[in-house]
């Protein structure tokens, strides 16, 4: 594994960074280390993650600033000390795990340059694994088999979301912060970026090719739902009719439509393949808003109820609806969602250490493990996506860790 790269945070540094944004150092316990811990952790995020984490010790706390920043050596001892003075280990968030037969494995990989927030890893047709760093304007690239990994730098203020492989290897990112989608020689390192046509659409967020190469994609806050051809460089947006519905997760079924979670509602999309035309799909729960969204070999539409902590199903054919509650209950908020041989797999964000939950449709039943991330728990899974040899592609945005996870189902399954 490779020396992370240091990032490091001075209280000037974050001030600009988050355009006076700092949490100020009344906002935590009195005590040497509370300027430090204002300065330096506010530079990527407020201080709600660590009042809301599962707590850790000193040692536990260093190893987990150094997924993020290298500090100097007496910094790092001062944050790290009272980091775990005042934000000790706790069970207030800890997931109900549900044990079972199925084994997994984690490999891990901490990318290169610490403090880009590393999400949304993908697998290119030559078994490579990619990555983009949404802080830093960074799409990155890991060879499994060696380790060795190569970081490309993006146009400044591109903020990318996601990436996505075509046919012939290149990667679409999405540009969430300055409106374009961008297509990535991996070869030369150059870049060809696809403006959107409208000023209302800001944020392009997750997409998906089409068999037809066309690339889909939602803009959550925008409120609308994209595709790009690549070949002429057009892109068509539709509006969703429901106000705030904010588009998110985004799935292509056998037929060519497009599918689309509603992370401000009740609701799903279909989108046709060929006009575009949407349909919606009102979910009977009202609490009900959905991360993301994936599709079995039936065609059943399987989503996350992340609002009311389910799990659902919604059949296209007979337009039957029927959720299950996730493990951890209505607080959990499953995130990311992933179909792999049948058994259906997500995340309970919402809990402290981020749970990793399998259901097996034929039975009913869950198993469920915590996401390490080294010696400690923490950070989000966001996205998922499975790997050629079914193996899982996870991430924790919040310590730049990039995993794959192996199974290993007992003989003659469940």
């Amino acid at each position: 594994m490779r020396t992370p790269k240091k990032f490091v945070f001075t209280a000037i540094q974050c001030a600009a960074l988050t355009a006076g944004l700092c949490t100020s150092a009344q906002d935590l316990p009195a005590g040497p280390g509370q300027q430090e811990v204002a300065a330096l952790c506010s530079g990527c995020h407020n201080m709600r993650p660590i009042a809301r984490s599962s707590g850790y010790s000193p040692t536990e706390w260093r190893e987990l600033i150094r997924t993020m920043m290298m500090l100097p050596v007496e910094t790092e001892d001062r944050v790290s000390t009272y980091l775990g003075e005042h934000f000790p280990p706790n069970d207030r968030r800890s997931p109900t795990l549900v044990s079972g037969p199925v084994e997994i494995d984690f490999e891990t990989w901490v990318v290169p340059t610490l403090g880009q927030r590393s999400r949304d890893p993908v697998e290119a047709p030559d078994g490579s694994i990619w990555w983009v760093g949404q802080w830093l304007d960074i799409v990155g690239r890991i060879d499994p088999e060696t380790g060795e990994m190569r970081e490309y730098p993006l146009p400044a203020g591109a903020k990318p979301h996601s990436v996505t492989p075509d046919a012939e290897g290149n990667m679409y990112y999405l540009g969430n912060r300055n409106a374009t989608i961008g297509k990535l020689d991996p070869d030369s390192g150059e870049i060809v970026e696809f403006a959107m046509p409208d000023p209302g659409a800001r944020d392009p967020h997750t997409g998906e090719f089409d068999a037809q190469g066309r690339f889909w994609f939602t803009l959550q806050h925008s409120n609308r739902v994209g595709r790009l051809e690549p070949t002429t460089g057009e892109i068509e947006l539709t509006e969703l009719d429901r106000p705030r519905s904010r588009p998110y997760g985004i799935k292509i079924d056998s037929s060519g439509n497009a599918w689309v979670a509603c992370n401000g509602g009740p609701c799903l999309y279909r989108f046709d393949g060929d006009t575009m035309a949407a349909t919606r799909i009102d979910l009977p729960n009202q609490e009900t808003t959905v991360r993301r969204l994936d599709i079995a070999a039936d065609g059943t539409i399987w989503y996350v109820n992340s609002g009311a902590g389910r799990l659902g199903r919604y059949d296209p054919v007979s337009g039957s609806v029927r959720e299950w509650p996730s493990p951890s209950g209505p607080k959990s908020h499953p995130y990311a969602i992933l179909i792999v041989d049948g058994a259906i797999w997500y995340n309970e964000s919402g809990m402290r250490p981020d749970a990793l939950v399998r259901f097996d449709p034929t039975t009913e039943t869950f198993q469920s493990w915590p996401i390490p991330s080294s010696g400690f728990y923490a950070g989000i899974l966001r996205h998922m996506r499975a790997a050629k040899n079914g193996d899982l592609l996870i991430h924790q945005s919040a310590t730049n860790h990039i995993m794959r996870v192996s199974v290993s189902e007992p003989a003659g399954g469940d």
